[in-house]
């Protein structure tokens, strides 16, 4: 699997953790929120000077954020069905 999944993967997966919506957790960040919807996506690369500060805010190591964890991928479906429920 792409690093640039992976990275998407386990972000939206922890940002969901943290319980915050998107607009929210990348206001702090001065990044364009359609941008990171998109790293979310595994659509777009993110420079690891970001991935860092999306680290620390989530309160990770960057390791997991770029490592591959297969439970990640069978709970950010799980993570993707709610969201459409609540549309």
């Amino acid at each position: 699997m792409e690093l640039k999944k992976i990275i998407g993967i386990n972000l939206k997966y922890y940002r969901y953790q943290k319980g915050e919506s998107q607009d929210k957790f990348y206001s702090s960040l001065n990044l364009p929120i359609k941008y990171l919807a998109s790293v979310e996506r595994g659509k777009e690369n993110i420079s690891l000077e970001y991935i860092e500060d999306i680290a620390k805010k989530l309160n990770i190591s960057t390791e997991e954020l770029i490592s591959f964890n297969p439970e990640h991928i069978i709970k950010k479906k799980r993570i993707d069905e709610k969201i459409k429920v609540k549309k």
